[in-house]
Order: C-alpha cells, then structure tokens, then sequence
C-alpha cells in the first residue's frame, strides 16, 4: 500500500511501467469533469472509474482484495477513509475472477488511513482494503485500474 499526494504519483513509476501513463492521464485530463463511469486509457490493462459511490462506516465497509490489478483510489470532493488489512491475515474466501474480486464480508480491518483529496492510494494484490469510509452521505472518487 501507497498513500501520497498526487504531486509525489511520478516518483512512483518504478513501481508498475503503467504508473507512467496514469500520471500523462493525470496531467491531460480534469478528474471532476470526466463522466462517471469506465474511461479505457490502455485496453485491459489500464483504465479509470469515475463514480459516486455511498458512503459507509467502518463497519458496512467490506474489505477486498485483487489478484490481477492494482487499485490507484483518488478521493475527489471529499475525504475518504480506507480500511487496511494485508491478505496475509484475511481468511480463505472464494474469488470471483469474473470481477477480479475477493470480498471479506464481516471482518474487520486492522487499520484505517485517511486520503484526502489531492492525495491517492495505491493497493496491491497483498493489500486488502476496505473503501469508501465516509461521514457523507456520498464520495465521488476515481479509481485506476493497473494490470499487476
């Protein structure tokens, strides 16, 4: 897990060759002018949601996790609060791969961390997260989707 100020996204392209082109995206385009919904930036391996999801406590957050994509999170008129627990101490639970999801319904994280917006968080395969933690009623987030 990553959590940074999207200044600091570039020094990060070490990390996934196609953190490169999330940033070129980032510089090009205006996140809270783009429509919600799925914007292809490179076929399967790259691409951006835009959505307005429901905000949640603590407790309604599910934890997730993803084997074949990283999650960048950009909370964008609000702050957001992420629940954070590796896969290492998650238990056994099927795998959609249709969805590339894993969900861990009833367990809580370990910890939480607060992103707001101008900031981003990364989370790898390793890295369960529980999304959307928010005293508003909504969140309007983006979120990359990164071929692992």
């Amino acid at each position: 897990m990553i959590i940074d100020t999207l200044e600091n996204l570039e020094k990060y392209v070490a990390v996934n060759p196609l953190f490169k082109e999330v940033v070129a995206f980032l510089r090009e385009n205006d996140l809270m002018k783009l429509a919600e919904g799925k914007h292809v930036i490179d076929g399967d391996n790259l691409f951006v949601n835009i959505q307005v999801a429901k905000g949640k406590t603590p407790d309604e957050a599910v934890i997730e996790t993803h084997r074949k994509m990283v999650d960048i999170q950009i909370p964008l008129d609000g702050m957001e609060t992420y629940g954070y627990t590796p896969l290492c101490n998650l238990p056994d639970v099927p795998y959609q791969a249709e969805k590339d999801i894993t969900k861990y319904p009833g367990q809580m994280a370990d910890s939480f961390i607060d992103c707001q917006p101008g900031m981003f968080a990364v989370f790898f395969p390793q890295d369960g997260h529980a999304p959307c933690i928010t005293m508003a009623p909504t969140i309007k987030k983006a979120i990359f989707k990164v071929k692992a």
